[in-house]
């Protein structure tokens, strides 16, 4: 069995160099429709006969619409995860937590523009996930950068912090209450900035989450 999942892995069989390019398509397809119709167009069936395959593949690709949402949000979270682990700083290595904290938030507020839709349907098919593998990133990163400000509880902190990011409210705030994203943005800077100003150097925190 490890043999065969180091060949799909691989990708030296033609069965699997077939297999990522459906999957390609698939998800290219399914993000052209949330871009142009809304998470609500979604379907199998629409998936299927944008990207050209027949609707079983996708079934077994993503199992169900909830799975294939939950695809197009891990793929869209892929970029801003390297950006925010390996890029460069304010978001990435290299700058002070404060400006590390102050850039994580204007990255996810700004990328709301851009995925929230598709971050939000996800969110949906039941509630976000907080055992999902990008939340349990996201808290550990805030965690880390929380602790170098030696707030008092930087774990709680990394759940509190995380929730003022979800994609649902954010799209919520400036979808239904109008609010912008530079307002969002002041709003995130004060949150952190006090944190900063409650914290003691002297104080050690607890291990990570």
């Amino acid at each position: 069995m490890q043999g065969e999942e180091l060949l799909r892995v691989t990708g030296d069989d033609g069965e699997r160099t077939d297999a990522a390019r459906n999957r390609r398509l698939i998800l290219d397809a399914a993000a052209e429709i949330v871009a142009t119709c809304g998470p609500e167009r979604l379907t199998t069936d629409a998936v299927a006969r944008r990207a050209g395959v027949g609707k079983g593949t996708v079934f077994r690709r993503f199992g169900n619409r909830a799975g294939l949402m939950h695809a197009l949000a891990d793929e869209a979270g892929r970029s801003f995860q390297h950006a925010f682990m390996a890029g460069p700083p304010p978001l990435g290595p290299g700058a002070p937590p404060l400006e590390r904290l102050i850039a994580f938030g204007e990255a996810s507020i700004e990328r709301m523009r851009f995925d929230g839709q598709i971050l939000r349907a996800a969110e949906q098919q039941g509630g976000p996930d907080l055992d999902h593998p990008t939340q349990q990133l996201t808290r550990l990163h805030l965690f880390v950068l929380l602790r170098g400000l030696h707030v008092t509880d930087p774990e709680l902190g990394a759940y509190q912090l995380s929730a003022f990011l979800n994609a649902g409210l954010l799209l919520h705030l400036q979808e239904r209450r109008g609010m912008s994203n530079a307002r969002l943005i002041a709003s995130w800077r004060a949150l952190v900035s006090a944190l900063a100003v409650d914290a003691d150097p002297r104080r050690t925190s607890p291990g990570p989450l």
